[in-house]
């Protein structure tokens, strides 16, 4: 973060410079540069007045006017603001974010906007100003600030385009700004274009002029009140489809103009999901219009900016020759999530940056609860168990942290977009949402977003807001069921959540049956260090209620009576807890899914399945038995357990696949080559047909092989069945023909859904120097995007031939991934953890210890190092207690 000397010139002219600072201002700071060298300013040897990473409160942005002028042949851009503030404690200085900007003019003007008299040593409390300054830089390389990004044609033209991106900290590229959420402020928005291009921005367009040597001028109106984060402009020549909501929302999707035609299935959902946001919240969506634009060169998935959401293609284009259902779901749920983020964020946004979860963790929570609201075709709530397992993964590390943690640098700040803030976030509300019921849930949160509206809010506030309805509420209903809540209404929310928002991990529920009495014991999973208020739910044999019990003690019990048989706690999984079934418990599951696995719902199977691996893991129950508990998968319909169960076999399937009992060929034969069927059956399709023709099941490969022999052939004529293409590549790729035609149709495709899918496919190779080609042009960045580069190094990991070689990459460029990604980013989160996450021995261990060794000074900043290191120790760990219990298990079934 760095701290614009604004004032260099209007400090000279105004000659303040040696005036001292007024108390307030010298008990607030000391007179040394945030690096804390002492930094004259200009002339004379005034220091830098500032030494703190956030900004003094004293001085509040009101509204910018903002002039930029991008020039898309000279790649740079020039541009001016004039930032009105209100000043509320006298002052000398005002400081504010810039970073890579050339200040060419820097002045403060009165209220009149006239300049101020060289007799004014001081800036008074209660009156406003204006900041006026001049900039210019360079269109950013990389994907932050104001940068250029890039298509090509059909016809091999490459053409050039402007995006910005600027959250969390990057507003500051593009505008000398108050670049901290908690600043918001109006924007008049005007940007100077060639005919050639269209210009959009958070706004609509209210008049475009004519000025010099044939430029136009783009004049925005005005916006709401909103963070500097959320600012943004995109200069090109796309072409768009509109529609209008019920409640005369202007909605807009744009695309390079060859890619026009994929826009259609975003229009519907985006017009589909203003109006489903507008009645669940009960606030009209503020704007006057909403565009949603694909941006070709974009490293997240997508960026929820006022009124104008940015997006990779991957995420917002649809192509129904190319894209699969599980890429019709992507594109349906992230433009749920960021549309959630035009309310949850947007109107109503986080203090500060520790919070980011009360932006990420509700959208993408409101990804579920939006997409079965409009597309229950599509059968959203069998995704959202595998985000909490992703949640329970990363949580039950040590080196995970609690989901409001503090930040304060860039780097800081960026590694909060993360599986704790997105992913735990979202499986906390779940479980609030349950305990509190729907309707007490959802009044809440409008409650919330109302008294906060244009304005920040922390934790605290949302608690209150729900705590506020929940005491309103004397009768609840859940699934039916009548609960009264007089317990409820003097429950200490705010208590209750901080066990969830302030610590990190996750609770381990132990459950032992003790006659009519459950008895109940709760530790940290993996540590025995905190205690947690557990919204517990249950079901037994001998009703069809959802039993519950608020368990805020280290040890508890709950009287069920002897006749009941079974009890599965955690119902459906609506808790943010791992259950162990001791004294025989888990033999007491294994009977029931073997003799009625029906009895109990597909997510409280799943769960099971999860759970009792997690505790293998964990060295809370030996591996044989979790293997005796998925005995009953060859009895499994529904694709949610059956693919849970997969994939923990997947691992030692070789082993396994000559035992009767876990034969899978019923499941393989009854898959056709098509995309027909339910969404839950295409989704099992693509699995279970990747994984036999990854296990080399030879009728399998022998469809495979044929189908891209055909398509081959046809010279892009045929498409193949969307649901089955990246199967068919992928056995297409492991001959040299079939690899270089591949790679051909990637560099061609007008299709983003298209080339992912090609992408993997070239990845299965097993021929390391094509593995080692791939990740060279991904390095390159023109035939494989860099957008694409740390995707392409998961891949090449994922590939048992290519574990050492990603690594090995990783290693050598490891600066020019840090320069293209920024330290901080997601993208090198997973490229660290993503590359050592397959490292099991103790040689593999030593080598990444030693890479973070000669990186200590950028390891030191980021937490995926520790997590990547923890991983490695659980994979070893893993081996040491089960590879003999394994092979014991294997032999003694095979006998």
């Amino acid at each position: 973060m760095v701290l614009v000397r604004l004032l260099v010139l209007s400090l000279f002219h105004m000659s303040l410079v040696g005036s001292q600072p007024t108390q307030s201002q010298q008990q607030a700071s000391s007179p040394t540069h945030p690096s804390g060298e002492q930094s004259p300013l200009g002339t004379g040897n005034l220091s830098f007045p500032w030494s703190r990473l956030r900004l003094p409160r004293y001085i509040i942005p009101l509204h910018y006017h903002l002039l930029l002028h991008p020039n898309l042949t000279s790649l740079s851009f020039t541009g001016s603001v004039q930032i009105q503030i209100d000043v509320q404690n006298n002052t000398n200085w005002v400081v504010l974010h810039s970073k890579g900007l050339q200040i060419s003019k820097a002045t403060i003007l009165d209220q009149n906007l006239a300049h101020l008299s060289d007799q004014v040593q001081v800036l008074s409390n209660g009156q406003k100003y204006f900041l006026y300054i001049e900039f210019g830089a360079k269109l950013a390389e990389g994907f932050y600030g104001f940068y250029k990004s890039t298509y090509r044609t059909s016809t091999g033209e490459t053409r050039t385009l402007a995006s910005t991106h600027f959250e969390p900290t990057s507003a500051r590229m593009a505008f000398p700004c108050f670049d901290e959420p908690g600043f918001k402020a109006n924007f008049s928005i005007r940007i100077r274009r060639s005919p050639e291009y269209i210009s959009l921005s958070n706004m609509p367009v209210v008049k475009t002029v004519e000025v010099d040597d044939g430029l136009l001028e783009d004049q925005f109106d005005a916006s709401v009140k909103m963070s500097t984060y959320l600012v943004a402009f995109v200069i090109c020549d796309f072409k768009s489809v509109t529609a209008t909501t019920s409640s005369g929302v202007q909605v807009s999707i744009y695309a390079a103009p060859e890619k026009w035609q994929q826009t259609r299935y975003a229009l519907e959902v985006a017009v589909k999901m203003l109006d489903f946001y507008e009645e669940y919240f009960n606030i009209h969506y503020p704007l006057p219009k909403q565009d949603l634009i694909a941006i070709p060169d974009f490293q997240s998935g997508a960026m929820e900016n006022w009124g104008l959401t940015t997006y990779r293609e991957t995420s917002l284009l649809f192509d129904p020759l190319t894209s699969s259902i599980s890429d019709q779901l992507w594109v349906t749920m992230v433009i749920g999530h960021e549309l959630a983020h035009q309310w949850f964020g947007n109107l109503v946004t986080m203090e500060w940056w520790n919070d980011i979860w009360l932006n990420e963790g509700f959208a993408r929570y409101m990804e579920y609860i939006s997409v079965e609201a409009t597309y229950p075709d599509l059968k959203v709530e069998e995704y959202l168990l595998h985000t909490c397992f992703a949640a329970v993964g990363h949580d039950s590390l040590n080196s995970s942290r609690p989901i409001s943690s503090p930040a304060e640098n860039p780097t800081q700040i960026k590694q909060m977009f993360d599986t704790v803030s997105y992913d735990k976030g979202a499986c906390v509300l779940h479980m609030l949402r349950h305990f509190l019921s729907d309707d007490v849930f959802q009044s809440g949160i409008v409650r919330y977003l109302r008294k906060y509206s244009y304005r920040n809010a922390h934790n605290q506030d949302l608690w209150d807001s729900l705590a506020n309805v929940q005491t309103q509420t004397t009768v609840i209903v859940v699934k039916g069921v009548i609960v009264r809540n007089e317990r409820r209404e003097h429950l200490d929310l705010t208590a209750m959540m901080n066990t969830w928002t302030l610590q990190k991990g996750i609770p381990l529920v132990t459950v032992t049956r003790k006659g009519p009495r459950l008895l109940l014991r709760q530790d940290r999973f993996l540590r025995t260090v905190f205690l947690w208020h557990i919204p517990l739910t249950y079901k037994t044999d001998a009703s069809s209620t959802i039993h519950r019990h608020l368990m805020t003690t280290h040890t508890d019990s709950i009287h069920i009576g002897e006749e009941v048989n079974w009890v599965k706690v955690n119902t459906d999984m609506t808790g943010y807890y791992v259950v162990h079934y001791e004294d025989g418990g888990w033999d007491e599951m294994t009977k029931l899914l073997l003799e009625n696995h029906t009895a109990l719902s597909y997510k409280d199977r799943t769960h099971l399945i999860h759970n009792a691996f997690q505790l293998v893991t964990a060295g809370h129950l030996s591996l044989d038995k979790a293997l005796d508990l998925i005995g009953y998968l060859q009895l499994e319909t529904h694709t949610v357990p059956l693919l849970q169960g997969l994939g923990y076999l997947e691992a030692f399937y070789r082993m396994i696949e000559k035992r009767n009992e876990f034969d899978l060929t019923p499941v393989i034969n009854q898959q056709t080559w098509s995309d027909s069927g339910s969404v839950s059956e295409r989704r099992l399709r693509s699995d279970v047909l990747s994984l036999a023709c990854h296990l080399d099941d030879p009728p399998c490969l022998d469809r495979a092989r044929q189908s891209f022999k055909d398509w081959l052939q046809s010279n892009g004529t045929l498409n193949l069945p969307t649901d089955v293409a990246e199967t068919v590549y992928s056995v297409g790729a492991q001959d040299d023909h079939g690899w270089a035609s591949l790679l051909h149709t990637y560099n061609i495709s007008l299709s983003a859904a298209q080339k992912n899918k090609i992408l993997f496919a070239l990845t299965c190779s097993r021929d390391a120097n094509k593995l080692q080609r791939l990740l060279e042009l991904g390095l390159e960045g023109k035939v494989i995007r860099s957008q694409d580069l740390s995707s392409l190094i998961l891949m090449v990991a994922r590939n048992p031939q290519g574990h050492h070689l990603a690594w090995n990459f990783v290693k050598k460029n490891w600066d020019t991934l840090v320069e293209k990604f920024q330290l901080g980013s997601f993208c090198i989160r997973n490229i660290i953890i993503g590359t050592t996450g397959q490292f099991s021995s103790p040689e593999e261990l030593a080598d990444v210890q030693l890479f973070f060794e000669s990186i200590k000074e950028q390891a030191s900043q980021l937490r995926a190092t520790q997590v990547a290191l923890d991983n490695m120790q659980k994979n070893l760990r893993w081996f040491q207690r089960n590879l003999e219990t394994l092979r014991n298990w294997l032999n003694k079934q095979m006998q």
